[in-house]
């Protein structure tokens, strides 16, 4: 019969050493019951937790993760939480990561470089284990202290600049040059391109994917069809009129990202509509009349790839271990649904 919990015991957290003296077992037994290892009868590991159920103790992970070295819990470092290829990636980790018994934690850098390394530095003080960096900045050395004290970074979306990490990345030109050949295929020749900052790799490896299968098609890429910046609304409004208007005006669009999609879907112009292929998937693209064209990515098997990544960094440093870092693309899918089919002159 376990013992009731003393005055002292209800009047602060139980401690093993509570649970030892209400089931009248040794500390070490009351240990090894916790912590699920071997070396106790069953008669006296069901006396030991009826004592935890008595008196509610709850297990105090902060000594022994102290001991180990260890805080069993990642982070990730997101451009924007509330968008919804961030949050995708970031549902992705977090499963692998439970699989692994670690919490999760995130934050925004809202593509301020200053918040993305203020967030990063934050997380290594609390002795994150490993940490995953949708990279806001252009020079991520600053993390190289925490990598050679045995933290590992891996880069997600965008590589990381001036630093030798894991990258797990999406085939952005890749993606771009299909969506592009695809507006080819259907007639057009005279395409424009709305993107986003040039600065942004992802945005620099889109363009690059647009002009390559104008290339490769033998088809002259007039710059004034080019037009990249700020992804809010007025901007993409701004690009689309001017390049869908007037004698000299694009009979297609290629948009670089959901943002800049979902701006321009607002401002196409009712006559003389262009064919139109974005690259990021949107919800409910298949619904729109006639329903969106989309090269696709996969921000599910993203977040989960760089997420595997990091834990084999984990088990690598564990095991004495040190892999060369690598970059690792994930295929995009073009998906066709009518926007990016229609010919010249027929929108």
């Amino acid at each position: 019969m376990t013992s009731r919990p003393t005055s002292s015991s209800r009047s602060a957290r139980p401690t093993m050493k509570d649970v030892a003296a209400a089931a009248g077992v040794g500390l070490k037994t009351v240990s090894r019951v916790v912590n699920g290892e071997s070396g106790v009868t069953p008669e006296m590991a069901a006396r030991v937790r009826a004592a935890i159920e008595a008196l509610g103790f709850r297990r105090n992970d902060s000594a022994r993760l102290l001991r180990t070295g260890r805080t069993a819990s990642v982070a990730l470092l997101l451009e924007d939480i509330s968008d919804p290829f961030s949050s995708a990636l970031s549902r992705a980790v977090e499963q692998v990561a439970a699989t692994e018994g670690c919490l999760l934690f995130t934050g925004s850098s809202a593509e301020d470089p200053a918040r993305e390394r203020e967030l990063a530095l934050a997380f290594c003080a609390r002795r994150v284990d490993g940490l995953i960096v949708v990279p806001a900045g252009d020079d991520h050395r600053y993390l190289l202290p925490e990598i050679e004290s045995g933290t590992p970074v891996v880069f997600l979306d965008r590589p990381g600049a001036g630093i030798d990490a894991d990258a797990v990345l999406s085939d952005n030109a890749g993606g771009a040059k299909a969506g592009t050949a695809h507006l080819i295929a259907h007639g057009h020749r005279r395409i424009g391109f709305v993107g986003d900052q040039p600065t942004i790799h992802t945005a620099a490896e889109r363009a690059r994917g647009y002009r390559a299968a104008m290339a490769e098609a033998g088809l002259p890429v007039d710059e004034r069809w080019i037009d990249c910046g700020p992804t809010d609304r007025a901007r993409v409004a701004a690009a689309v009129h001017r390049l869908t208007t007037g004698p000299d005006a694009v009979t297609a669009l290629f948009t670089a990202n959901n943002r800049v999609t979902l701006a321009a879907l607002h401002h196409l112009p009712a006559d003389r509509r262009p064919a139109l292929v974005g690259f990021d998937d949107l919800e409910l693209a298949d619904l729109l009349t006639p329903g969106l064209t989309v090269v696709a990515q996969d921000p599910v098997a993203l977040g989960a790839l760089a997420a595997r990544r990091l834990f084999d960094r984990l088990f690598d440093r564990l095991a004495g271990e040190d892999a060369a870092p690598a970059r690792l693309e994930i295929p995009t899918v073009l998906v066709p649904r009518g926007s990016g089919e229609t010919p010249p002159g027929e929108g």
